[in-house]
């Protein structure tokens, strides 16, 4: 099933993202986890991707094969290039037909200083294009509602961002933001641009202070005030921080799907206990299309 279908059947789509477990995790980690996802009906589970040359690409393929063939929910997995060549691209989109995974992520992915790119890809709209060329599945991308920090201005992402989609990108999930309205101005400049594709809006609930600063150096997401102070508040009471961050993304999601959003993409950080108490908050928002 392509999911860019999924936002035809008139109601927000509700996803999440999950990454494969550490080497030295134990499998039953990974049922657990799905188990519990599993109950709360989300429309697709999306597979990081780990980086290039390591075996973590190959955990990706693995957990987005068992979401599908165990659990019955259509996965989406990462797929980067800029450690790749040609060829080896073209072995795992091999894989993914073969295993009948029909939703891939086209991602450049994040320039690794110990791990030499290689040149066959240089951006993600390459990489879209060759896989639409070269394959029948169906294309995601990425998009940055605050510009991407390698970008030099918000014209410029928008129209990189409509070249990716001009490529062949049918459906589009965005980072994690904290401010709705970014979001919302991001998607009037997409629109304008001609960017009609279904965008849905990545929401990453705060559990951890130390994860989200990382979280943010390395996007360059903003902190609104009432975030900020909420995080500073509560940063030496773990599960008092853990309560505000998953009341926070309600609130966020709240407004979203009262503003008539697409969709929301969970970023779980592989914790079934936050998607559940968000998901069960939410759950009425996401039943049905409003009459």
């Amino acid at each position: 099933m392509r999911i860019s279908g999924l936002f035809q059947q008139g109601r927000p789509v509700l996803s999440f993202e999950v990454f494969p477990p550490k080497r030295d995790s134990s499998i039953d980690t990974i049922y657990r986890m799905l188990d519990e996802l599993e109950g709360l009906h989300p429309d697709f589970i999306s597979v990081t991707y780990g980086a290039g040359g390591s075996q973590a690409d190959h955990a990706t393929f693995d957990l987005a094969n068992l979401i599908k063939t165990r659990y019955g929910i259509e996965p989406l997995m990462h797929l980067t290039c800029i450690n790749y060549s040609r060829e080896e691209v073209a072995e795992r989109v091999r894989m993914l037909e073969e295993s009948h995974i029909d939703n891939v992520m086209a991602l450049r992915g994040d320039l690794n200083p110990d791990l030499p790119p290689k040149h066959d890809f240089r951006y993600a709209s390459e990489l879209v294009r060759y896989i639409r060329e070269n394959s029948g599945l169906a294309i995601s991308g990425a998009c940055y509602p605050e510009g991407h920090v390698e970008c030099e201005d918000l014209v410029s992402d928008i129209l990189h961002l409509r070249q990716k989609v001009d490529a062949g990108c049918e459906h589009l999930v965005s980072q994690l933001f904290f401010d709705n309205n970014l979001f919302y101005a991001f998607l009037e400049r997409a629109r304008i641009a001609g960017i009609h594709v279904p965008i849905e809006a990545g929401i990453m609930p705060v559990t951890n202070k130390k994860q989200i600063e990382r979280m943010v150096t390395l996007c360059g997401a903003s902190l609104p005030t009432k975030f900020a102070k909420m995080m500073q508040r509560y940063e030496h009471f773990p599960e008092a921080l853990r309560d505000a961050g998953i009341a926070y993304a309600v609130n966020q999601i709240v407004d979203l799907a009262a503003q008539g959003v697409d969709g929301v993409h969970l970023y779980t950080m592989n914790n079934p206990l936050v998607a559940r108490r968000i998901s069960e908050s939410v759950q009425s928002l996401f039943a049905a299309a409003p009459a």
